[in-house]
């Protein structure tokens, strides 16, 4: 157990950011499910800019790496184009 008020605090901190952090992450991955099982190319190319954008927000809050975000974003692209 904690020994320090700092670190009673720095544990709930953690916990909430956690949360947080859990929350966006699966919410992304969600979200990338959802476009590579679209089969219709127009539905995809609609949904490609929200999750792009999903994806810079949370590299630039490092709650994914930006490699791994730039990664996907290549990945769906591909996707997209190999819809026709």
């Amino acid at each position: 157990m904690a020994n320090h008020k700092s670190a009673l605090k720095r544990i709930r901190q953690t916990k909430t950011r956690t949360l947080h952090n859990r929350y966006y992450a699966k919410t992304m991955r969600n979200a990338v499910r959802k476009l590579r099982a679209m089969t219709d190319k127009d539905e995809a190319v609609k949904l490609y800019p929200s999750i792009q954008k999903m994806l810079d927000k949370l590299a630039k809050t490092n709650i994914i790496h930006k490699n791994k975000a730039a990664n996907l974003k290549s990945s769906l692209c591909k996707h997209i184009a190999s819809l026709g």
